[in-house]
């Protein structure tokens, strides 16, 4: 008997020790991964915008946009309005079409890219030189016959603008470049590359103390319409056309349009 009870006994001991060796991982208990919580899944919409809103459209994504919309964010394309609507017509994928003139984004309705458009802000014209205007330019007169003067091609906004312009004031200008966005006349006057240039009043801004601003002159102003007005709007075959909402919604809102007007926009509802 006793040695039965030693058998029984070395039994049940290596039983309890093969028990307590078991992985602490058992089907009874939770697995870590089961455990932790799913990363929110993350939006990026694709917009498309003129030129002259690169400073102003980034920081209303990280500060209105962002902050309304935990987890999505916007990628943007910064080209000519004309260029993005060619692009659009191509078929390449976009969620927000914004345009720096209603003449191009007339084009994406009429192409039928674009739902609704809105207007949200407008921009004026204005004439720049290099720091110390070394070709002496007085305004958008005949000081510019013999400066090199850079101008946007009259397909993109800033260039139907320039030509509106120069046709109301009865001013000619033999342009020595013509470029197809905004940013790229301002670079050449930064530059020194031009002797002056015809941008928005929001480039001229954001060039700093790197350029002067010389008015138009007063006969000229008295006579001409000085402005384009910019519209914005859901593209058609956007996957995600309630987040591209919301986007317009952060342009729109009060925050977004203050943003618009230290950069020297007008504001949508002035």
């Amino acid at each position: 008997m006793s040695r039965l009870k030693t058998i029984v006994g070395g039994v049940l001991a290596s039983a309890l020790l093969l028990v307590g060796c078991s992985p602490s991982g058992s089907s009874d208990a939770p697995s870590t991964s089961s455990e932790s919580p799913k990363a929110e899944a993350s939006a990026e919409l694709t917009v498309f915008a003129a030129a002259s809103l690169n400073k102003t459209f980034e920081e209303i994504n990280k500060e209105v946009f962002e902050r309304d919309n935990p987890g999505s964010t916007a990628k943007f394309s910064f080209e000519g309005s004309s260029t993005l609507v060619d692009q659009l017509k191509q078929g390449a994928p976009a969620d927000v079409f914004a345009s720096a003139d209603q003449r191009n984004m007339k084009k994406a309705t009429d192409a039928d890219l674009v739902e609704e458009p809105k207007d949200f802000t407008d921009n004026k014209l204005v004439l720049i030189v290099p720091k110390g205007n070394p070709a002496k330019v007085t305004g958008l007169n005949d000081s510019l016959d013999n400066a090199k003067v850079v101008i946007c091609a009259p397909e993109v906004p800033c260039g139907n603008l320039t030509k509106n312009i120069t046709e109301q004031a009865g001013v000619t200008i033999k342009p020595a470049s013509e470029e197809q966005k905004v940013t790229d006349v301002r670079g050449k006057i930064e530059q020194g590359e031009g002797d002056a240039g015809l941008v928005y009043q929001t480039d001229a801004m954001a060039a700093g103390d790197k350029v002067e601003t010389i008015p138009f002159g007063e006969d000229v102003d008295s006579k001409i319409e000085n402005k384009n007005i910019y519209p914005i709007a859901i593209v058609k075959d956007s996957k995600n056309k309630d987040l591209a909402q919301k986007f317009i919604d952060a342009v729109l809102s009060e925050d977004g349009q203050k943003i618009m007007a230290k950069y020297g926009f007008t504001t949508a509802n002035k």
